[in-house]
């Protein structure tokens, strides 16, 4: 047992040991007692408050040296308890997936299956192909040979011929006694083995004399396929297998750290690269690199001040440090992590050469137009949608990159829901979506100007359509509509004529820039964009030159998804997925000619743009489609139009003139109103068309012709005096004489 007073005398050694510590050569003895208060007292800046401290200090006007180094302390050594508790944290972690995306995916699973079952497939029809052509011919070619081995086999193990080089080993090295026990060894194995040989052979005689002269036909034939394809074997050559392979499987080199910092440090971003030369990575990985889908990702945290568009900007470049094509590099960024979070994709083969992406839809009966449309693959081959409802959709490209097959892929989806009214306006004239004309309630195929004139048509019944549904959902009771807006259960009501309506207008740069009919156009399809979105009216617009000319800055400035192919330029690329696409990164520009056609940026279908490779319909596959929605169609009774073969509406002469009816309705009287006066006085005027309309609908309305809102003075019918948006009767009756071509009739 440990006695109390041990330690006590341990103690008292260790306090006569600092009472008088031997003195290091050189060195210089320090009080820790007296060191520790100076330190607390340097630390502690309140002054004296005794009465002498002010004379003190009047007496000594110079600043102490101990002052002037006064370091100011920044972060406190005290260690301070903030942030979130440990469960917090906990509860902020990232959970790792239990089971793979593929397999919670039903479409990817499914996928997955096909893929197997097709390979299975294929392995066995290409074996079975070669069984009788092939494999029997070289076995029965090889099976003299394999005798000839099969023997030579027999008889080396008969004389014990393995054991020979041992032997000879132990001869040349005069290793005597070894040698002797190898010979008597030797002796003992080739006795019992000749007499199991001469045994085997007299049976292998006799059977063989049974076979000749006793067997059946069928037996016989069975031993010697037996005998031949066992021979055939025995002789295949090491270097010459007999069957070749059904998949040769490309070897890819695996990612690993050191590759990815290496290539990092080449691509010329200054941080990374004077991290690496003074030994450091320059980078750091907030993940392993794992493999998901067809290649290998990389989760990376750059340096401080360098973003995710820094390094797509050199894309090419880190391509070239990967020593991969660079259709297989895709740098992209991380919505859930901050900006210099990096996700590095890097496939095992070019993305433009998978080959044809097949549609998901394309053997489907019906489809949902609620659920989105299944567009295509992303890099990394997850399927990709396009979200219809509620949005309205810009495609631009070059000629010849695969911008009609996407718009044909959007219009075969629709086509599958029945409850959709399609309009379709290919502008020009190569009947591209023919086959869907069917199942149209509009349709036109041209590029003339009786084409041209047919689509501004479309556009001017799409803006009173808006305004009729306006009307009409407002009208809805609460539990119908609450959010006021189209639903599943809304467009299934037949009649309330609320049902979804895709309007695609394919080249439309020919509509928008036709001297006589695009101004107007451009203002319908901006208004119909602005506020038809919410009422069902979806408007899908395609162009090859994406200029301020031939698409308007209201309409590409307020489309919600965009899918950009390659384009020419910087100013091309921003007019179709947003302003400052170009500078964050997002680049259609990088996609090579021809050889990446059908591969773009998808931007506003999820929380960052990404790179989809869409599907792809012939025209066999369209008409497939298209004899199915017809037959939809039928069933439901949702045919109208022109798949009736009904004469198309006409929008040469309007029902109504708005400035008309905005004057009939401000009295001369009334120099200055509110907008939402006037529209409560058009909803009585006609009730029919302006029945819904509020102020803004005034506004929008009242722009095209040049009239523009002010604030105006009145006094609203509690008899408060505010100010609200309105107009000048002035400016209306000017608009109207403008355009009735005599400025003096008002």
């Amino acid at each position: 047992m440990k006695h109390p007073d041990d330690d006590n005398e341990l103690f008292n050694r260790l306090e006569a040991e600092m009472a008088d510590p031997p003195a290091p050569s050189g060195g210089e003895v320090v009080d820790l007692g007296k060191a520790r208060t100076a330190r607390g007292e340097s630390a502690d800046p309140a002054p004296d408050p005794s009465p002498d401290s002010g004379s003190s200090k009047s007496a000594d006007p110079e600043p102490t040296e101990s002052a002037d180094a006064q370091p100011t302390l920044v972060d406190s050594t005290v260690p301070t308890v903030s942030g979130p508790g440990v469960i917090d944290r906990i509860k902020n972690s990232k959970r790792m997936d239990v089971f793979p995306p593929w397999m919670k995916s039903r479409a990817e699973f499914t996928e997955a299956l096909g893929w197997l079952a097709g390979h299975l497939l294929h392995t066995i029809a290409f074996h079975a192909v070669r069984v009788p052509f092939v494999y029997l011919p070289k076995l029965v070619w090889r099976s003299p040979r394999g005798a000839l081995n099969i023997l030579g086999r027999i008889g080396r193990w008969a004389v014990d011929g393995e054991g020979e080089a041992l032997r000879q080993y132990t001869a040349t090295n005069e290793q005597v006694d070894e040698y002797l026990k190898l010979s008597r060894q030797r002796d003992r194995r080739v006795r019992l083995r000749m007499i199991l040989t001469v045994l085997g052979g007299l049976f292998a005689l006799g059977m063989g004399l049974f076979l000749v002269f006793g067997a059946q036909p069928m037996t016989q034939f069975l031993a010697v396929t037996a005998a031949v394809l066992g021979c055939g074997l025995a002789g295949t050559p090491a270097d010459a297998p007999l069957a070749t392979r059904a998949v040769i499987k490309t070897e890819v080199q695996k990612l690993t750290s050191d590759i990815v910092v290496k290539a990092m440090a080449s691509i010329g971003i200054g941080q990374i690269a004077s991290a690496v030369a003074k030994g450091k990575d320059g980078i750091q990985f907030a993940a392993p690199i794992t493999r998901e889908g067809p290649g290998w990702r990389a989760d990376i945290d750059l340096p401080l001040g360098v973003t995710v568009a820094d390094v797509a900007d050199r894309r090419a470049r880190l391509a070239s440090g990967l020593r991969r094509p660079l259709g297989c590099v895709w740098p992209d960024a991380d919505p859930n992590e901050h900006e210099g979070r990096l996700i590095l994709w890097v496939g095992d083969r070019d993305l433009s050469k998978t080959g044809i992406v097949k549609w998901q839809l394309a053997n489907a009966r019906r489809h949902d137009i609620f659920k989105g449309i299944p567009f295509g693959l992303d890099p990394r081959g997850r399927g990709q949608s396009v979200p219809m409802i509620q949005h309205n959709v810009l495609i631009g490209s070059q000629p010849g990159q695969g911008k009609t097959a996407s718009v044909r892929v959007l219009a075969c989806g629709a086509a599958l829901d029945p409850s959709v009214e399609m309009w379709l306006h290919e502008l020009k004239g190569t009947g591209d979506v023919d086959a869907l004309a069917c199942t149209c309630h509009r349709f036109v195929s041209g590029i003339d100007d009786d084409s041209i004139k047919y689509a501004a048509d479309s556009l001017t019944l799409l803006r009173e359509e808006v305004m009729r549904r306006a009307g009409a959902i407002k009208k809805l009771p609460r539990n119908l509509c609450p959010d006021k807006r189209i639903t599943r259960q809304i467009a299934d009501k037949r009649s309330l004529k609320l049902w979804p309506l895709l309007a695609v207008f394919d080249e439309c740069q020919n509509l928008f820039a036709h001297p006589k009919y695009g101004k107007q156009a451009g203002e319908d399809a901006e208004f119909i964009i602005k506020l038809g979105r919410a009422l069902g009216v979806i408007l899908v617009l395609a162009t090859q030159r994406p200029d301020k000319d031939s698409l308007p800055t209201g309409i590409s400035g307020n489309v919600s998804i965009r899918f950009c192919l390659r384009v020419a330029g910087q100013v091309e690329n921003d007019m179709i997925l947003g302003t400052s696409a170009y500078r964050n990164g997002v680049r259609a520009t990088a996609f090579r000619p021809e050889i990446d056609a059908g591969n773009g940026y998808l931007a506003g279908a999820g929380p960052l743009p990404s790179v989809v490779r869409t599907a792809y319909l012939d025209d066999p596959a369209t008409n497939a489609i298209a004899q199915r929605a017809l037959a939809l169609r039928k069933a439901e009774g949702t045919l109208s139009g022109h798949a009736l073969g009904q004469d198309p509406e006409s929008t040469s002469g309007p029902s109504y003139d708005l400035l008309a009816d905005v004057a009939a309705v401000v009295p001369v009287s009334e120099n200055r109103v509110w907008n939402e006066r006037i529209a409560a006085r058009l909803a009585e005027l006609r009730p029919e068309v302006y029945g819904g309309w509020k102020g803004e609908n005034v506004t929008s309305a009242l722009k095209p012709h040049g009239i523009k809102t002010q604030g105006v003075a009145g006094t609203t019918d509690d008899g408060e005096r505010t100010t609200r948006r309105g107009i000048v009767r002035d400016d209306l009756t000017t608009a109207i004489a403008e355009r009735d071509g005599n400025r003096g009739a008002a």
